[in-house]
C-alpha cells in the first residue's frame, strides 16, 4: 500500500475512534446546582438551561434572581431538609448535595446508595466564591474578612471538579462564556472534553483562592 494512502486510512481511522469516544462520553444535564455571589451574565445561562428541560436548584438570593426571570427553581433547602444556618454558613453542605454530584454514574455501589438515600444526581454546578481578595482590599475590619472565607463553595468546586468524569464544574463568571457557548452548539450535552476543560479551570480558580487566604493568614503574625 502506498504511505500516502495507509497515512489517510490511518487517520480517518483515529477521526472516527475519537468521535465514537465523544459521542460515548457525553453526558446529558437533567440537573444544576446555581449557586453564586456574581449574578451578571448568568441570565442567558439559566434560559437556555431551562429550554432544554434542565431542572434548577439553588439557594437564597440566587434563587430569587432565578425565579425573578420566570424560571422554576427548586430551593437546596426542599432537598436537604435543612435551612441555611449559621448566618449562611452553612447551606450546602449535606450529603444529598455532594453524594449527588460526587456520585459516579458507572459504579454499581454508588448508584445504589444514591437510590437507597433518594440522592439525585447533580450534572453541573455553576458555582463562584466569596469576594475574599476584593474585601481584604476594601480595608475591611477582620471578621468581615473571615466571613469572605467560602466554605461551600470551594468544597462544591472541588467535588465537582474531581467528578468531572460526570459532572460539569463552572467556577467564576469568567467560564459563562464558555458554558454558553457549548449549550447553544449542543444542547444540554457535554462531552469528555467540555469537562475536562472546565474541571482544570475550577482547580485554578480554587489554588488562587486558597493562595490568597494563606497569604492574608501569613501577614496575621
Amino acid at each position: 500500500m502506498h504511505f500516502k494512502n495507509f497515512y489517510y486510512i490511518c487517520a480517518a481511522k483515529m477521526k472516527y475512534i475519537l468521535i465514537q469516544r465523544n459521542m460515548s462520553d457525553q453526558k446529558k444535564i437533567k440537573t444544576a446546582l446555581v449557586s453564586v455571589f456574581h449574578k451578571d451574565g448568568l441570565d442567558e445561562i439559566i434560559k437556555m438551561l431551562h429550554a432544554n428541560g434542565v431542572k434548577l436548584l439553588s439557594t437564597g438570593g440566587t434563587q430569587k434572581f432565578i425565579e425573578g426571570l420566570g424560571v422554576p427553581c427548586d430551593a437546596v433547602e426542599d432537598l436537604t431538609t435543612y435551612p441555611s444556618i449559621l448566618g449562611g454558613r452553612v447551606k450546602t453542605l449535606h450529603p444529598k448535595v455532594f453524594g449527588g454530584i460526587l456520585g459516579r454514574r458507572d459504579n454499581e455501589g454508588d448508584k445504589e446508595q444514591m437510590a437507597k438515600y433518594a440522592i439525585p444526581e447533580i450534572d453541573l454546578v455553576i458555582v463562584d466564591l466569596y469576594p475574599f481578595e476584593d474585601t481584604v482590599a476594601s480595608g475591611a475590619d477582620f471578621q468581615s474578612i473571615i466571613e469572605k472565607i467560602d466554605i461551600g463553595g470551594i468544597s462544591l468546586i472541588r467535588a465537582a471538579a474531581k467528578n468531572f468524569k460526570d459532572v460539569i464544574i463552572v467556577a467564576s463568571k469568567a467560564q459563562y462564556q464558555q458554558l454558553a457557548e457549548m449549550l447553544k452548539s449542543k444542547g444540554a450535552v457535554s462531552d469528555y472534553e467540555d469537562r475536562l476543560s472546565f474541571a482544570e479551570q475550577a482547580f485554578g480558580v480554587s489554588s488562587h483562592y486558597d493562595t490568597a487566604i494563606h497569604a492574608w493568614f501569613v501577614q496575621q503574625k
